[in-house]
């Protein structure tokens, strides 16, 4: 993992494990390495590993077992909650990115339904947008 000097470290950290719990990459229930594991994979402090868990578990995502380690929550409502907001994250930033370039709200609806179409013959997988709408998933 590349870090970006502009976002603190344990933030970027936060989002990368939230990430992969969010892509079931670690799934409910499923036991973090330790502290000083993550410290050398990442090549960071193990204080900052410490500080990014704590959040996580602040937030409601990570829970600490009594000399099991932390462990992702197996509340599928925080991880759902969780997905859905950075889903709309990610959609506010390509939204606002087509604004600025000076794509109306059609356009950019023609414009995802044409990659959409293009990904379908690889991946044959299909979602469709229409003017205006708004969905969640």
């Amino acid at each position: 993992m590349v870090f970006q000097e502009e976002r603190p470290i344990y933030i970027q950290l936060m989002d990368e494990i939230k990430g992969q719990i969010a892509a079931g990459r670690l799934a409910p229930g499923a036991k973090l390495d330790s502290i000083r594991e993550l410290a050398v994979f990442y090549t960071v402090n193990p204080n900052t590993i410490q500080r990014a868990l704590s959040e996580l578990e602040r937030g409601g995502l990570l829970i600490t077992k009594r000399a099991g380690g932390k462990v992702v929550t197996e509340d599928q409502v925080v991880i759902k909650s969780m997905r859905s907001r950075m889903a709309a994250e990610r959609m506010e930033g390509f939204l606002s990115a087509m604004e600025s370039l000076g794509f109306s709200a059609g356009e950019t609806s023609d414009l995802f339904n044409e990659a959409q179409k293009a990904r379908q013959g690889r991946s044959g997988v299909t979602v469709t947008a229409k003017r205006g709408e708004t969905w969640e998933r």
